[in-house]
């Protein structure tokens, strides 16, 4: 609310100056009003659970900076403990489901842990507390509640960690406690340059603590919270597990030397650290709970003139729930066949999921900026040359480098990826557009001077720990789809709406003043805020073309355009790992004279898009150029990659006498100039690829629309990965086209329609019954069953659903022209 009044204030301002001196240019208002929204969103969203790999891990988006988490465990036996602890989010741990039930992430949310494996259901409940000037305050609040199958005097411990990253910043425990823990409140206090003097409060809560007639119980009081301060590398700090293992375990040795295995205490009272509290960069903060519990944890803003308190906490819950369902209700009411509770209940996780993924990410990466000849691909045989210069090993460490993003699943991929990212946007730019707009630029800012951005962004050690190693060097040679454009054209396309009728954005503004929209409805912002991301894209499209490009002229193709042709670089026989559809087929043996239609249609998208960037900013001469790069992919398309005897579009190779031939494997890329908007209504290649997708005994399935034909000789064969399952990116792709053709005057509007009725139903109950059956969202669906498999909690792009469910039901839909809300 301080925001909002804070917004309130300086538009109210900003409008009668404007009004005042209308003949002295706007510039320097304007100037005053973009640092201010700039000022108040990186305040808003400064705090969050950040670390999204974690069950429960609250952290600025500033560099070596405050981390805090959350773990716990069953102890009711010796044994188990070790496995039974929770951290970092894992796919096999026993869960029932997780995630976040509500989430807006400049105000915070509730997510509720059904651990089945330690029969416990825990509860966080986080809110931010705005005012000071370094970010406002923030609480949480810890809940557990016995499952139904657990014993009634369930014993749980759990532990808070608090780190402190930047060296010379210690935080220290205030000593309310005695030597044998904390009776009351656990007070932490800290200073650092970047959130000046703060008070962190973890309160005594509520709950029962069980019992021990033990000889060690005065040392290790069951009733007390327990604190041990201890001062780690840095470069340690991310591993809260292992150093409360460590710390664990020297308190066994202790138990065991004093009393002997065979007459040590009960397991809750082994596995309980010794009061050691003092000045540190990390602190473990334990208690020991039986049965149900609950607890707060209060950061308090030394700037914020007030301490946080458990009623504060209370209060903002409710608010922020509250805030939150109406405001879902008006974003993404469901429509018609979805307009049951279960599907807004439904609808509220998968968004709420998707923003709780959001994370801030810091580090190094591994590079290979080698550029070794082979890695230009140019000879046949060109992938054993690539496969020698990567085991030539010539990779570095480089950065840091920042990102702030979402990511595809919280146990699996807990960090950026550039071709998810677009997607998983598409439904927070109607959520919050200025939050989009944050994750965009912070995604350009990782461009190098070329025009590249890694395509997987694992950022330090914590990033990297959870992938392979040799999966984690990033090539500059590499591309992925740039699906962030998708955003960008979206978004340009409301500036370009909104800019005839400027003032009345202003006015808006100033009655209803909110962050989230701040870019739109004052279109000023958003013009200025692409003319500064434009260098960075023309700059990324320029590499794209330089990098990507196809070889016409060597096999004398025959094309409208000689420019307009591309080839993903990084291929292996098996794979493009690169295009983001890794396994799916392509022509055999891989061949320098290649061209991939999918990478032919983001490019026709990417200056579709930068042709109205462009347009936006003043730019008629840039518009012409890629007006011009349009024009001649939309002829090449049907030039180099139309089979009419196949009836769809297909990738491209050289044959034996050195001839252009096409290799059509019906799937998705079949479907991408369709998918990306690149034909006409009237197009008769479209009402081919509308039979293709609709036939059942080809890609339409009771559940979406299969990745590969069922007629293929690849359908589901080897690592089926791109080879049969549904996916819930490309099933939106082509609702939205879908929909797009059914409000167009054209001659397949009709076809369109029963399509993107069947489509839009089949896609929704799929994802919808196997997130009731599991608990989860999943990657991909089986064409088959519907099942989810491969990645659970995979609330990335498929959380796309909340977008299908809330477009309009065009089932009575006959003629004419239904209402265009995309």
């Amino acid at each position: 609310m301080e925001l909002t009044n804070q917004l309130t204030a300086l538009l109210s301002f900003l409008i009668l100056s404007l009004f005042a001196t209308p003949s002295v240019c706007d510039d320097p208002n304007e100037g005053v009003l973009n640092a201010e929204i700039g000022r108040l969103n990186n305040q808003s969203l400064l705090w969050g659970p950040y670390r999204p790999n974690l069950y429960f891990g609250i952290r600025p988006r500033i560099p070596r900076s405050l981390a805090t988490s959350l773990l716990w465990a069953k102890v009711d036996n010796y044994v188990q403990v070790q496995e039974s602890f929770r951290y970092t989010c894992e796919q096999n741990e026993g869960m029932a489901g997780y995630g976040w039930d509500e989430y807006d992430t400049r105000k915070g949310g509730v997510q509720h842990i059904h651990d089945a494996g330690n029969m416990i259901d825990i509860t966080t409940e986080f809110v931010k507390i705005p005012g000071g000037g370094h970010g406002g305050s923030w609480a949480a609040r810890i809940k557990g509640e016995p499952r139904d199958d657990a014993p009634s005097d369930l014993k749980t411990t759990v532990v808070f960690f608090l780190a402190s990253e930047a060296l010379g910043e210690a935080v220290e425990v205030t000593q309310d406690g005695d030597e044998t823990g904390f009776e009351g409140d656990v007070t932490f206090i800290g200073q650092s340059a970047a959130l000046g003097d703060y008070k962190l409060v973890v309160t005594k809560g509520k709950g029962d603590h069980p019992n021990s007639d033990h000889p060690v119980s005065p040392q290790r009081d069951l009733e007390k919270t327990m604190v041990q301060s201890l001062t780690v590398p840095a470069d340690q700090l991310w591993q809260a597990k292992q150093l409360l293992f460590q710390q664990l375990s020297a308190g066994v040795g202790e138990i065991i030397q004093e009393y002997g295995a065979d007459n040590a205490p009960p397991p809750w009272q082994v596995y309980l650290l010794g009061n050691k509290p003092g000045v540190g960069n990390a602190h473990l903060v334990q208690k020991v709970f039986e049965g149900a519990f609950e607890f707060d944890i209060l950061f308090s803003s030394g700037s914020a003139g007030k301490d946080t308190t458990s009623e504060d906490l209370t209060r903002e819950i409710k608010t922020t729930t509250e805030s939150f369902n109406d405001r879902f209700s008006d974003v993404f009411a469901p429509q018609a066949p979805f307009n049951a509770d279960k599907y807004r209940k439904f609808g509220r996780s998968m968004l709420s999921n998707l923003a709780g993924g959001i994370g801030y990410f810091y580090g190094k990466h591994v590079v290979d900026r080698s550029y070794a000849p082979e890695y230009e691909e140019e000879n046949e045989g060109f992938w054993e040359e690539t496969a020698e210069a990567r085991a030539r090993k010539q990779e570095q460490l480089q950065g840091p480098y920042e990102l702030f993003s979402s990511i595809p699943s919280r146990p699996f991929f807990p960090r950026g990826f550039l071709w998810d990212e677009g997607f998983h946007l598409l439904p927070i730019v109607d959520w919050d557009i200025d939050l989009t707009l944050e994750i965009v630029k912070s995604w350009y800012n990782l461009m190098d001077e070329d025009g590249w951005i890694a395509r997987e962004q694992i950022l330090g050690e914590e990033a990297r720990s959870k992938v392979p190693t040799e999966f984690q060097v990033q090539y500059p040679h590499y591309a992925n789809p740039p699906t962030l454009y998708l955003v960008l054209e979206e978004f340009t396309e409301r500036l370009q709406k909104s800019n005839g009728s400027q003032h009345v954005g202003k006015e808006h503004l100033s009655e209803h003043p909110v962050l989230e929209s701040a870019h739109v409805d004052n279109p000023s912002l958003g013009i200025e805020y692409l003319r500064s991301l434009y260098p960075l894209l023309r700059r990324q499209f320029l590499w794209f073309k330089k990098t990507q490009f196809g070889d016409i002229r060597s096999y004398d193709r025959d094309a409208y355009s000689t420019k307009e042709a591309y080839r993903w670089r990084g291929r292996s026989v098996q794979h493009i790992l690169t295009s983001g559809l890794d396994d799916y087929p392509r022509p055999q043996p891989p061949h320098p004279g290649e061209l991939h239609v999918d990478l032919m249609s983001w490019v026709g998208m990417m200056a579709r898009s930068l042709a109205k960037i462009a347009d936006l900013v003043g730019l008629p001469e840039d518009v012409q150029e890629y007006n011009k790069v349009t024009d001649g992919i939309s002829h090449n398309l049907a030039d180099l990659h139309w089979s009419e005897s196949a009836g769809c579009f297909c990738d491209a190779t050289i044959d034996d006498f050195e001839e252009h031939t096409l290799v059509c494997h019906k799937g998705y890329i079949s479907l991408f100039p369709f998918l990306l908007r690149l034909l006409q209504p009237d197009d008769p290649k479209l009402g081919k690829l509308l039979d293709l997708l609709g036939d059942e005994d080809e890609l339409f399935s009771p559940h979406g629309i299969r990745s590969l034909s069922q007629k293929s000789e690849f359908y589901g064969t080897d690592e089926n990965y791109w080879r049969s399952p549904v996916w819930i990116n490309m099933n939106y792709l082509a609702i939205v086209q879908l929909r797009n053709y059914v409000i167009q005057s054209g001659p397949y509007s009709h076809k369109a329609k029963d399509l993107y009725v069947k489509l839009r139903k089949n896609v929704v109950e799929t994802v919808y019954q196997s997130w009731e059956e599991t608990g989860f969202a999943w990657e991909q669906y089986n064409p088959e069953t519907g099942k989810g498999q491969r990645t659970q909690h995979f609330t990335g792009w498929t959380s796309l659903v909340v977008k299908i469910m809330a477009m309009d039901d065009l089932s009575w839909w006959t003629g004419g022209h239904a209402r265009d809300e995309l």
